[in-house]
């Protein structure tokens, strides 16, 4: 057992290093292995965009597929979005429980989503971090208020893309309306309701800036929210 009454310390994580030559082979076979296991949902995905429309279509194929835990669902859930989205990188990782709403969507490389986040017409730049719980509907304005005689659901809307940009990092339970800029970090449970700039802090609801991500001439790295 260990001894309780020790102070708790912070534990470093080291840099993710670059993968080897022999890694990269290896990753490249699993993702050709999981592209044929999922090749029936691909099958059935085509024919449903045929009767449904390929959102309708993304919907359920992506319910079916959030279900699948560990290693293997997360290998068969990038096989199939990088063969709907309208761009997926085969380094995204994609975790259990995300739903996609749009086939728009494009993840770019080295982005990483947590568990039971909800992604509309979204692009998420390179080096993207998105923690658990995060929604990202496609802009603002998906639905229409103004008619106060018709039920807001028949009033119609507008979806527009949201854009994450590169290196951002989206904390858990945030919902994103709006941009947000290269190296800005949003902290856990805001809502983004106008464009953010980059390298910043920002937290609230709404969301607001906060303060710079960097010290003023110093290039050192702050420390983000969880």
């Amino acid at each position: 057992m260990p001894d309780l009454s020790l102070p708790l310390t912070a534990l470093v994580i080291p840099p993710a290093a670059r993968p080897s030559a022999a890694k990269a082979a290896a990753k490249a076979l699993l993702h050709a292995l999981a592209t044929v296991a999922v090749l029936p949902w691909l099958v059935c995905y085509r024919l449903g965009s045929l009767a449904l429309g390929r959102d309708r279509a993304l919907e359920g194929a992506s319910q079916a597929l959030a279900c699948l835990p560990g290693l293997t669902g997360v290998l068969l859930r990038r096989a199939f979005l990088a063969r709907v989205l309208a761009g997926c990188d085969r380094s995204a990782e994609v975790s259990f429980g995300t739903l996609f709403s749009q086939a728009g969507a494009v993840i770019e490389a080295n982005v990483y989503v947590g568990p039971r986040c909800h992604l509309g017409l979204v692009h998420l730049e390179r080096d993207v971090l998105v923690a658990a719980g995060v929604h990202i509907p496609s802009g603002g304005r998906s639905h229409y208020t103004a008619d106060s005689t018709v039920p807001i659901k028949d009033q119609g809307g507008e979806r527009r893309a949201v854009r994450i940009g590169a290196g951002a990092w989206l904390g858990s339970a945030a919902v994103v309306l709006a941009d947000v800029g290269r190296g800005t970090i949003v902290g856990a449970g805001s809502v983004v309701t106008k464009p953010l700039p980059d390298n910043v802090i920002a937290a609230g609801v709404p969301a607001r800036v906060i303060r710079p991500r960097f010290a003023q001439g110093s290039g050192i790295h702050d420390e983000g929210t969880s």
